[in-house]
């Protein structure tokens, strides 16, 4: 379905080049002289990056139908992340170049969304937040509290994240998986 350029706004999935972009923003720009266009940014559904492209008033974009699956993270096996589709149980194969960093917040039935274009895959979404082990971080000394700094800590996963100087091996904690940061204990 071919859109116009007023109906261009963040969150709308299009076509551009034979890619999946989603508009992150948008900008009608309507000048005293000449044609209206829209200034959008927009974000590879497939490889994360962002690009900035004009559109005219005569331009009609073709509108990408993006399907959105619940999947479960099994195990990944070299270069091969293997999920499991929640609604039919078929096993769907995903490359490490599909799931770029995220994958270091991958743990055992994590469920996830995966985004697909005509059954090819373009992408996972984690949940915002996780919760974890710390599996190796320096010992904690007495009198340590929350605001006297950071330190890192190897998470189950295999990631690092900086936690407050109190925290010790052991203890669970939420991660906010789109900065990577620590955000509370949860024990």
């Amino acid at each position: 379905m071919a859109l116009s350029i007023n109906e261009i706004k963040s969150g709308v999935t299009i076509l551009v080049d034979d890619a999946v972009y989603v508009v992150v923003d948008a900008q009608h720009v309507k000048p005293g002289k000449g044609a209206a266009f829209v200034r959008a940014k927009l974000r590879n559904m497939k490889n994360s990056n962002i690009q900035e492209k004009t559109f005219r008033g005569d331009e009609k974009i073709e509108q990408a139908f993006v399907d959105e699956r619940k999947l479960q993270y099994q195990y990944n096996s070299g270069h091969l992340y293997h999920f499991m589709d929640q609604d039919n149980f078929e096993e769907v194969t995903v490359s490490e170049d599909n799931v770029g960093d995220r994958a270091k917040f991958l743990k055992d039935n994590l469920e996830v969304m995966g985004y697909f274009y005509k059954n090819d895959f373009l992408t996972v979404n984690l949940p915002n937040f996780i919760e974890v082990e710390i599996i190796h971080t320096e010992p904690g000394i007495k009198g340590d509290t929350a605001k006297s700094g950071t330190k890192p800590a190897e998470i189950e996963t295999g990631a690092t994240v900086q936690v407050p100087l109190f925290i010790d091996v052991g203890d669970r904690i939420k991660v906010d998986t789109r900065s990577a940061e620590y955000v509370e204990r949860v024990n």
